[in-house]
């Protein structure tokens, strides 16, 4: 069966992954983009970049990824909805290149970008979601890409293989944080830190297998 992965997501050492407020000025809040400066300094963000331990994580973020599954304050800022023109963030090319569904009440038609992406709309639990992305997928993994409420919501339901985390020396002090509700997760996964000399710190948690 195909995993369910996190890649790549950044959070403050007080547990943030986006600041306030959101807008189409600021897509992450207060936090404007301290908390991604470590991945704007890797090749796989620039061709120019370093090629270290930071970009050694960044590089995993696509591989062997079949669809993705992203909230609604990931696809755009508040009010979004509200206009049909919106298609996301990210130009006529994203780079996804896959199918991606955007858990959201207010469903639209589909979608189809240039270079593969396609964003379908959906209203669904995350189990839901999951078996839809799965099927679209074709064999290959899901990544849940964001924002931190749907990752909050995969992890509470039990629905997250693995997940890469990248926490960043600063303090937010307010926004949306990624470890509410969730108690004990870590007893669940086998969790591993490294540090790199850009002062970030990559967190893996990788689901334990049972044993019988």
């Amino acid at each position: 069966m195909s995993l369910t992965r996190v890649h790549n997501m950044s959070i403050s050492l007080d547990g943030f992954a986006t600041g306030e407020p959101q807008s189409i000025e600021a897509p992450f809040g207060h936090a404007g983009q301290r908390l991604h400066e470590w991945m704007f300094a890797t090749r796989y963000w620039d061709a120019d970049g370093t090629a270290g331990v930071d970009d050694a994580f960044a590089q995993r973020h696509s591989d062997g990824i079949g669809a993705e599954i992203m909230g609604a304050n990931k696809f755009g800022p508040p009010g979004w909805q509200d206009d049909p023109e919106w298609k996301g963030w990210w130009g006529t090319n994203p780079p996804f290149h896959t199918p991606v569904f955007v858990l959201t009440h207010n469903v639209r038609n589909s979608i189809e970008m240039d270079g593969g992406t396609t964003f379908h709309f959906l209203d669904a639990a995350p189990a839901e979601a999951l078996q839809i992305a799965r099927e679209a997928a074709a064999g290959h993994d899901v990544r849940i890409g964001g924002g931190p409420t749907v990752v909050r919501a995969f992890l509470a339901a039990r629905l997250v293989d693995h997940m890469h985390l990248v926490q960043v020396p600063i303090v937010l002090g307010r926004g949306v944080r990624i470890w509410d509700g969730l108690e004990a997760l870590e007893a669940a996964y086998d969790v591993e830190a490294v540090s790199s000399p850009s002062r970030v710190t990559h967190l893996t948690f990788t689901r334990k297998i049972a044993v019988k």
